[in-house]
């Protein structure tokens, strides 16, 4: 049974303690990578520094200043795990948009093309933690051992996978919705944990948003919505819930998607995943445990694979989900903003 032989490998996977911002990727054994054995038909690397691409043109930038996604073909990695959108080749490597969206060159990294799908761990680093419980339990922390326990999962299906960030480093939303275009994978799936409400509830609140007017989004939001609500209603703990949770959209001002991670993938079915409520101490206890983040990765995986492999509709849609405010979220800003030695 697939979701038992997932839940294995979720189970025996890392837990998000690595040093470095290395992110999962799988690399087909023809590749010749030492020590990689996943195959895929949709991923295609490159471990040289040239690449069949055409050289750069100047970065277009929106009028405050901030990159206009969809520049880029393919990432590179770097030994130290960063996940760079290519411009264009240059000289002996590539001009690449940079973590905190600018333009650099580098020489040495692994090309990839694309792959099936890319994971989203939310927030990072010092200044964007995400939510804290009333313990201390941190969401970004969450974010990333449930994302690395998920790519262990799809990964032993056959699924090639690579997250957006691979340690606790700021990665402005720019920059992710960017290395999702660049990779043009299946889908895009945002991880995070919600924060906010204290109203009671004896299911979880468990909320999944899409991207408007996008029906493969939306069903791949409902495959999300009812595999992880499964897997957490058998947890007997105190959840706490808004009374419209489930698979929705959310529109800003302009009516367009409220969420940077839906919005700037552009073209990319993506998914926001709002798996339990951090602000909820039962919750964040809960989703500290290795047994409750392999049960929830295992759910996204199943869900990612019921997505591609069939016509399921997905289920828990909410239709007519309540005002949620116009606050800011997901402008792409990179304000102080520090790149990285990339070289």
């Amino acid at each position: 049974m697939l979701a038992v032989a997932l839940l294995a490998a979720a189970c025996s996977g890392s837990s998000g303690e690595a040093a470095e911002p290395v992110p999962t990727t799988s690399v087909p054994a023809s590749a010749g990578v030492a020590g990689d054995t996943t195959t895929s038909t949709t991923t295609t690397i490159s471990t040289s520094t040239t690449s069949p691409l055409a050289p750069p043109l100047p970065l277009e930038l929106d009028e405050t200043g901030v990159p206009l996604n969809g520049q880029t073909h393919g990432v590179v990695t770097t030994e130290a795990g960063w996940v760079l959108p290519v411009l264009g080749a240059v000289p002996n490597g590539w001009r690449v948009w940079t973590p905190c969206a600018r333009e650099a060159d580098i020489s040495e990294g692994r090309y990839i093309e694309s792959v099936d799908v890319v994971l989203d761990p939310g927030h990072g680093g010092p200044t964007e933690p995400g939510a804290t419980s009333p313990n201390g339990i941190i969401e970004a922390e969450l974010n990333l051992q449930i994302a690395q326990r998920t790519a262990d999962a799809l990964e032993f299906a056959g699924y090639s996978v690579l997250l957006t960030r691979g340690s606790d480093v700021r990665l402005p939303i720019v920059t992710r919705g960017e290395i999702a275009q660049a990779l043009a994978p299946k889908a895009f799936i945002s991880i995070h944990l919600n924060a906010g409400t204290r109203a009671g509830s004896s299911t979880p609140g468990t909320e999944m948003y899409h991207q408007i007017d996008q029906p493969e989004s939306r069903r791949l939001s409902g495959l999300l919505y009812e595999e992880t609500v499964a897997v957490l209603a058998d947890y007997d703990i105190s959840w706490v819930a808004l009374i419209d949770a489930g698979a929705m959209p959310r529109p800003n001002k302009d009516g367009e998607d409220y969420y940077g991670v839906l919005r700037r993938p552009g073209p990319v079915t993506s998914a926001l995943a709002e798996i339990a409520y951090v602000s909820n101490r039962p919750e964040a206890e809960l989703m500290s445990t290795p047994a409750a983040q392999a049960a929830v990765a295992t759910a996204l995986a199943t869900a990612f694979d019921r997505f591609v492999t069939s016509d399921d509709p997905g289920s828990g849609f909410t239709e007519d989900p309540m005002f949620r405010g116009f606050g800011p979220s997901g402008a792409g800003r990179t304000d102080n903003c520090l790149d990285p030695q990339l070289n």
